[in-house]
């Protein structure tokens, strides 16, 4: 008798360990959730993971310890709008249609989150997506319209827009939360945009860490007196230089009046942004900008360019890392929660900025040209039981194979008109059947804001050929192991006649595959003169 109670008992066991097993394969059968996480503006050399040497970002960080870091990975288009409509899309600026800013977006492109909902998925977005009203292929989303605001920022609904009541940062990850606590269909896999406003220019921080960071003082980049002497016009004549083109009102916070009252020129929209304040906000504002201004005004009449110029880049980087300070802790919050409700073993998690952006180097902020940091963008990705945890990948990368990525992890076959190339072989260890060995880049805003000229080029681990052009007809290249700042342009040395021959016809044909041509180049200044 006492056998059979046993026997029993060992059944028992042998019924709830099988069913406990067939439970966690359903639960692995299950296709995975993708958050993509995406800031503006956010260098990589301000994400801990990279570099330390101005920020420790421990929450993004963790994407990265958990999962894959790139070193290599890029843009195709270093400005906002566009950006965003090359990942949406999967195809080049000048395929996508939205080649600029100014450009509207051609709303017949199918969008990837409109084959995901398609295929099942419940589809979310939640921050600044800088284009459109109406995002196609969402169930539900809350943008920011346009650029949006940093403070009490209105937010645009399925429903009507909204204002709401704090900061942006912290908003948007309300919103995500909210939208995953009571909104989302656990009987579905999801895929969630969670977008954040910061760090744009012009870099207002929330209290916390505008009371921090003001007190800070940070490393200059090795590049912030470059002088420029072996490139063309293109890097002579932009207008985003820290000493001479940063606003002291709207990108340092001096107030209109002290400007002016020191005799310097200058324009202001800041008035814009911190009117937004109300008293309490306003009085906690002025507590802290209030005394920079006052210091200032003791400081300026005994600087000179060169420490006039380290001031500006330190309140620079006082504003800037402190928006990116709350980025970190607010994606901290969503990676809690997916781990709290036990939805991170099936979720794939990225994070990336539209583009990179230049703090200090080259004596630049802003981004637009080719060069490492407005080129280069971080991306982490995360992916339980897929991706080994704390690898660094160098592969070239670009923000043009997140469509075909996302498509491929929810087991949805491309497009063919998609241009990039599924990053899965990647994150899952088949490195063997990834052959890329450049990437092409193409940036059109021009003339614009910041006076960058037009120009494209490409990119292998090695080198960096550029051609600017329209008003300009000149090459740049830069041996990317030798010069690793890009200060010296060795395109007309004669030691590399035969790297120029073999770039140039990369580039040639890595033109043709991507279908662009300088017949559009020409199509698309004439669209552009007709727009100004």
């Amino acid at each position: 008798m006492k056998l059979l109670n046993h026997l029993a008992i060992i059944g028992c066991i042998f019924l709830i360990v099988g069913c406990k097993d067939k439970a966690t394969s359903k639960e692995t059968d299950k296709k995975p959730n993708i958050v993509f996480i995406m800031s503006d503006d956010h260098a990589y050399q301000a994400i801990s993971a990279y570099s330390d040497r101005l920020i420790q970002t421990p929450n993004i960080d963790r994407i990265a310890n958990e999962g894959m870091l790139f070193t290599n990975a890029s843009v195709t288009n270093s400005i906002c709008a566009p950006s965003r409509a090359v990942i949406l899309t999967g195809k080049h600026s000048h395929i996508n249609g939205k080649i600029d800013n100014l450009s509207k977006f051609d709303t017949t492109n199918v969008t990837f989150p409109q084959i995901l909902q398609k295929a099942g998925y419940q589809t979310a977005m939640f921050g600044k997506l800088h284009f459109g009203n109406n995002p196609k292929g969402f169930d539900e989303f809350k943008i920011l319209p346009g650029q949006g605001s940093y403070y009490n920022p209105r937010f645009i609904t399925q429903k009507g827009d909204t204002i709401i009541k704090g900061y942006v940062t912290d908003i948007t990850t309300d919103l995500t939360l909210d939208w995953m606590k009571n909104r989302r269909d656990p009987n579905k896999p999801f895929m969630l945009m969670y977008l954040h406003k910061a760090p744009h220019r012009a870099w207002l921080p929330n209290k916390k860490y505008y009371t921090e960071f003001t007190k800070k003082t940070f490393p200059l980049p090795e590049t912030l007196f470059d002088d420029y002497k072996t490139r063309g016009a293109a890097a002579k004549t932009a207008e985003m230089g820290v000493f001479k083109h940063m606003s002291l009102i709207n990108d340092v916070k001096l107030r209109p009046e002290t400007v002016k009252e020191l005799g310097i020129e200058q324009w202001s929209k800041l008035g814009q942004s911190i009117g937004r304040l109300d008293s309490v906000q306003r009085a906690d504002w002025d507590a802290v900008y209030n005394p920079i201004d006052e210091d200032f005004k003791k400081r300026y009449p005994t600087m000179n360019d060169s420490t006039f110029t380290v001031w500006k880049y330190q309140r620079y980087m006082q504003d800037y890392l402190g928006t990116i300070a709350s980025v970190d802790d607010n994606v901290g919050r969503v990676l809690d929660y997916l781990d709290e409700e036990k939805l991170a073993d099936n979720t794939i998690v990225i994070y990336t900025s539209d583009q990179g952006f230049y703090l200090g180097e080259h004596g630049w902020f802003d981004k637009r040209f080719m060069y490492n940091e407005s080129f280069k963008t971080p991306l982490l990705i995360k992916w339980p039981n897929k991706i080994t945890a704390g690898i660094t990948e160098d592969e070239m990368v670009q923000n043009l194979d997140f469509a075909q990525t996302f498509l491929e992890v929810a087991g949805v076959k491309a497009p063919k008109e998609m241009q990039g190339e599924s990053l899965v072989p990647l994150l899952t260890g088949k490195k063997q059947a990834w052959d890329r060995e450049a990437v092409y880049y193409h940036y059109y805003e021009y003339p614009a804001e910041h006076a960058v000229k037009r120009h494209y080029g490409i990119a292998t681990k090695d080198y960096k050929l550029i051609h600017f052009y329209h008003d300009v007809n000149e090459w740049e290249l830069y041996d990317s192991k030798n010069d690793p700042n890009e200060v010296n342009n060795v395109y007309n040395d004669p030691n590399y006649a035969d790297v120029v021959k073999e770039m140039t016809q990369k580039l040639k044909d890595v033109r043709k595959k991507y279908k662009d041509s300088e017949t559009l180049d020409n199509h698309y200044i004439e669209l552009y003169n007709k727009k100004k």
